[in-house]
């Protein structure tokens, strides 16, 4: 058996060589090396050896397998870079290259940064908090009763344990006044959830941007002038903007902002933008009660808070007319932005 397998592998090596694509690799594979091939044919005969030879004709085999299997893999390693190395003849690299797509910040993403950055340069410090609350936090400290619509299920996220999903950022403003003492001017940027049908200018889920000032001497003319600046900042200086009187149980007096809006091809209209006001003793003393202090006593501070959605001022900065558009990942509505 051993010279007939000394003639397979030395016919084998010799054919192999000669072969041009995959097909007849294969094809010489199951010649020898198949169910029906000459070498798998000649290993059943091992049986019939007398035992004395049994280790040389297996060893043998053995070495007319791997020959014949590693001159295979060769061939087919030799046919595929044969195949790239045409291919890679093929390409003219004088050719331009083709340019990539480049990627840009999000319209929501660039309306934040840039607000941050314009408060922060009056004088707002950042601050951060959780978006799952407890409803001291998002509620009972703010001056709302148990009864406002706000609490009521209808409108706000609630879980199992008694948290919520806070419906504002102003549970952010709660924490660091009851963690720092005045005075103290932050933003908060953040999520806040509600259960707003979703239409052309209100989201369940969307993002909002709120701010407290707490000092010794705080004035209503400070919080018109903040705002006022803000907003000629973030959309220039021809920017309209008008306060109108509103209710908040956290603040007294409050107010409503609105900022022109101006769609191409529709008519300018006002929207609603923004809720201010100043802080409503109840709140301060909620925050006294918490401390155990008097540092936050109505007689002793005075304060403004304000909180407005991005989402409306990215409508606005660019004329978007649905609010939709925002959350949709649309690469050809977001194009525009990059």
């Amino acid at each position: 058996m051993i010279p007939q397998l000394d003639a397979l592998l030395t016919a084998a090596l010799a054919e192999i060589p000669s072969l041009t694509d995959d097909a007849g690799v294969e094809e010489v594979r199951l010649k020898y090396l198949g169910k029906k091939g000459s070498v798998t044919v000649l290993s059943s005969g091992m049986r019939d050896v007398p035992p004395d030879q049994k280790a040389a004709v297996g060893a043998k085999l053995n070495e007319a397998r791997t020959g014949i299997t590693e001159a295979l893999e060769a061939r087919k390693l030799a046919l595929q870079s044969a195949a790239e190395a045409a291919e890679a003849a093929k390409i003219d690299l004088t050719l331009p290259s083709r340019s990539l797509p480049s990627g840009g910040l999000h319209p929501l993403t660039q309306v934040l940064d840039k607000a941050v950055h314009i408060l922060r340069r009056m004088g707002f410090a950042l601050a951060t908090g959780p978006e799952v609350e407890t409803e001291w936090h998002c509620f009972d400290a703010l001056n709302t009763p148990g009864d406002h619509p706000a609490r009521n299920e209808s409108d706000t996220f609630y879980f199992d344990s008694g948290l919520l999903l806070r419906t504002h950022t102003s549970s952010v403003q709660v924490r660091t006044m009851t963690s720092q003492p005045p005075p103290i001017r932050i933003i908060a940027p953040g999520s806040a959830f509600r259960r707003d049908e979703i239409d052309a200018t209100h989201l369940s889920a969307f993002t909002q941007l709120e701010g407290l000032y707490v000092a010794e001497r705080v004035s209503l003319g400070d919080l018109k002038g903040t705002l006022e600046m803000f907003f000629k900042q973030l959309l220039g200086p021809k920017t309209e903007v008008r306060f109108r009187p509103h209710f908040f149980p956290f603040t007294e007096p409050s107010y409503e902002v609105d900022v022109l809006l101006h769609v191409a091809g529709q008519e300018p209209r006002w929207v609603e933008i923004l809720g201010c006001g100043m802080v409503d003793p109840a709140v301060f003393q909620s925050i006294c009660d918490k401390r155990g202090d008097d540092l936050y006593h109505p007689d002793k501070v005075m304060g403004f808070a304000f909180g407005m959605g991005l989402e409306r001022l990215a409508m606005i900065q660019w004329g978007i007319g649905d609010i939709r558009h925002l959350i949709e990942n649309d690469t050809r509505f977001l194009a525009q932005f990059a």
